[in-house]
């Protein structure tokens, strides 16, 4: 069985043609996937808002990585592993759980992208003034019809029925995180990505410390000891239900079935639910808004690691419509991205916290990441 970083002669011609940006990983049978590499980088070289020291995405386990592994591609189930390949339909219509089982059947290292990487790509994007495209129009662009994805239903761009996922890695560049063939593709639409390590619980935020959500053995479930709460006051981490945490508290409150839209807000308090609490039907009630745009209560300082984290705006402009979507009652596990259908709503910064663990849908999967 070869190593994680066996140099055999497909690893040593993709870093030969991609100037090493993107590597050949070995899950635990040997099959080989698509991985970038992605430095560390420091907080306040993204925005003196988000704090100081570096991204909480490179702290695994207490310890600093230099690097950690995205895949380059949106994950496919080959042979019962999470592979990261080009040209390929992604794999989707499967619950949370079951995302992180095939992530983790790799080996040791592989995990899903948590949300803590996810925020990470977008903040670098934002930081270099670059927004990627994505299939985000049913197999086109949204706003650049003509940049156009090979559909894996064979339907035409643009044509809006069937399912419009494209195969991976199939768009232009300007699909890609950095703008350039050796980017990071379809992190705009295509397919929301389960991003664990945080979640919300009955309009909390809570989260996943650091970039733990990476290791093999954390625990995700609902009643996970794992689980930590943010401070408003301070940005620390403290036990669920203690008083004075972030929030999401909706605008307006809908009845059952209902639904309209409000906006979320964030905040210390609940004081209006969205829908119905204990009712998960996915066509309830949920609050959004351009990320940009989402407020905040009065009197409220946003700690620096809610930008951090992509849970608040780092920056008032440029992150265009990128969309924030919430339901705070019951536990609401994150996706990111969007899908084939969102239009100008998708993007590396839209995050949908409206789902329980327990759905799955045409238009949801995962990637996978690795952490050394």
């Amino acid at each position: 069985m070869p190593s994680i970083f066996t140099k055999d002669s497909l690893r040593a011609s993709v870093e030969a043609a991609t100037g090493g940006r993107i590597t050949v990983l070995y899950t635990a049978t040997g099959q080989p996937s698509y991985m970038n590499v992605i430095p560390k980088f420091n907080l306040e070289d993204i925005d003196v808002s988000l704090g100081v020291g570096v991204h909480p995405a490179f702290i695994v386990g207490g310890a600093t990585k230099s690097e950690i592994f995205i895949g380059t591609y949106q994950g496919i189930d080959k042979n019962g592993e999470f592979l990261s390949l080009p040209g390929v339909d992604p794999t989707a219509s499967r619950n949370f759980d079951s995302f992180v089982s095939l992530a983790r059947a790799n080996g040791p290292g592989w995990h899903c992208i948590t949300n803590a990487e996810f925020a990470a790509l977008a903040l670098w994007c934002w930081k270099n003034s670059f927004m990627p495209n994505g299939n985000n129009n049913y197999g086109r662009d949204t706003a650049a019809k003509w940049e156009t994805g090979r559909r894996q239903d064979g339907g035409t761009p643009g044509e809006a029925i069937g399912t419009a996922r494209t195969l991976t890695g199939s768009g232009p560049a300007s699909w890609r995180h950095d703008n350039t063939p050796t980017g990071i593709a379809d992190l705009n639409g295509n397919i929301w990505e389960w991003s664990p390590g945080m979640r919300l619980m009955d309009g909390e935020i809570q989260v996943i410390p650091d970039n733990d959500a990476a290791l093999p053995d954390t625990d995700f479930s609902a009643g996970s000891s794992a689980w930590r709460a943010i401070l408003a006051s301070d940005g620390s981490l403290v036990a669920p239900g203690t008083a004075g945490t972030l929030k999401y508290d909706s605008t307006n409150v809908w009845s059952e079935g209902n639904s309209m839209m409000g906006a979320p807000i964030l905040s210390d308090v609940i004081d209006n639910i969205t829908g119905t609490p204990g009712n998960n039907a996915t066509n309830e009630g949920w609050n959004e808004a351009a990320l940009e745009a989402l407020t905040h209560k009065d009197g409220l300082v946003v700690p620096g690691i809610a930008m951090a984290l992509g849970l608040y705006p780092a920056a008032s402009s440029g992150l265009g419509s990128d969309r924030l979507y919430t339901r705070n009652y019951g536990e609401r596990l994150p996706s990111r991205g969007g899908t084939w259908g969102s239009g100008g709503n998708a993007g590396v910064f839209t995050l949908t916290l409206n789902t329980p663990r327990s759905y799955a849908g045409t238009t949801l999967g995962s990637r996978p990441a690795f952490v050394l």
